[in-house]
């Protein structure tokens, strides 16, 4: 069978009989051709974002926000990858403190890795030694921690349904002697100051990053992270507040298929408008839940002033609320600095006005959760990973 040939690079028979493909560097070659509906589409994208950048600013405790969102991206793009953990489970073992279940863990690993990353870009460019170091981050413990946490793969990995082999495998990164080159040429396309639109540029590198699935395990995780890095590194966005993981689940075949078609066939336009389009929705999405949060803390602060006098101990456990939407009375003494019995009397309040809603039905040791703020962050339930669903597969 010949070798198949794109833009985006070629398909090569490797001695062993099975073929890899070996992508070509970037910016792609010819360009990529602004038609109307990408210009419409890349028109829509910065507005949105630049629209969700600036509704950051108007938050009371932007951090707080970009917290939620951060805890938020991680459930959902460890969803992605096959975990069964939710928001509130995540909630619920930084509340407590227990030792977290597998799954869990894995999503507090990839908090840890995007608030690495965050913290190490202002400090240092965004390079292979920062993604090296985040997927180390992101695979201290859990499914992939045995897969060489940090370093780049050094044996042939590939992506297909389970029980697939090299030989049928939905598709075959470059192998161990190309990948290196492959990463140089990437690192320097990330450093590119050629004239290129922001989200052009993020949408080709995250294509890219996945089609050489440098590590064993973690490519997409990191490869979705690298767009948040990317729109803060070049400033685009002030607040970490763009994650695509929910659009991506929803649209996971169309994912899948757009960049196969890349891939087999140089479609880089059709993949960048998908992309864009992600880019589009999310930051509505987000910008709309910005919206609901200062409405929400807006209605709780009149409800507070009403019926408890405007309690400034209530205002500030609304603010502990915002910070950590689950809680005890115990975390609620430690938020407020107060007495047990202060807390417990606040806590007991907040429940009677609807501001809390008690989740265990003990009469001791009795757990609450802010459930307006959290039915903002809503990441559904867990699904199995369709039968055939790419996945990837170590040598």
């Amino acid at each position: 069978m010949p070798n198949l040939v794109s833009r985006a690079g070629r398909f090569e028979t490797q001695p062993e009989g099975y073929r890899a493909f070996i992508p070509a560097p970037l910016p792609p070659e010819p360009p990529v051709a602004r038609d109307a509906e990408l210009d419409d589409l890349l028109s829509k994208a910065d507005l949105a974002l630049g629209r969700l950048d600036g509704c950051s600013s108007i938050l009371p405790n932007p951090d707080f926000f970009v917290a939620m969102y951060v805890r938020y991206e991680a459930v959902l793009s460890s969803q992605i990858e096959g975990t069964q953990s939710t928001l509130e489970d995540l909630l619920q073992f930084e509340s407590e403190g227990h030792n977290a279940a597998k799954d869990v863990a894995e999503v507090v690993h990839y908090v840890s890795a995007m608030n690495h990353g965050l913290a190490r870009i202002s400090e240092l460019p965004l390079s292979l030694r920062l993604i090296r170091e985040i997927h180390a981050e992101l695979l201290r413990a859990g499914r992939g921690s045995r897969l060489e946490a940090g370093v780049f793969r050094r044996s042939q990995n590939w992506i297909g349904p389970a029980g697939c082999t090299l030989a049928n495998a939905a598709f075959v990164p470059p192998p161990p002697h190309q990948l290196l080159p492959a990463l140089g040429d990437f690192e320097k396309f990330l450093h590119s100051e050629a004239p290129m639109p922001a989200l052009i540029h993020c949408g080709l590198a995250h294509a890219q990053f996945e089609t050489i699935h440098p590590f064993l395990d973690g490519n997409g995780r990191v490869g979705r992270l690298l767009i948040t890095f990317l729109l803060c590194h070049r400033g685009i966005l002030q607040k970490p507040l763009l994650y695509l993981s929910h659009f991506f689940k929803q649209h996971r075949a169309e994912y899948y298929d757009r960049l196969m078609a890349v891939r087999v066939s140089g479609h880089w336009e059709e993949w960048l408008k998908f992309f864009l389009r992600g880019v589009a929705e999310v930051s509505q999405d987000a910008t709309r839940t910005a919206r609901k949060i200062l409405d929400l803390r807006e209605t709780s602060r009149q409800n507070i002033a009403k019926s408890l006098n405007n309690s400034t101990a209530g205002l500030e456990l609304l603010d502990v609320l915002f910070q950590s939407p689950l809680l005890s009375v115990k975390s609620a003494t430690k938020g407020l600095g107060c007495s047990y019995v202060k807390a417990n009397n606040l806590v007991l309040q907040f429940a009677k006005l609807g501001l809390l809603e008690e989740t265990t039905g003990w009469q001791r040791n009795r757990r609450f959760r802010f459930k307006a703020y959290l039915d903002l962050f809503d990441t559904g339930t867990p699904a199995e990973q369709p039968s055939g669903q790419p996945k990837a597969i170590s040598h």
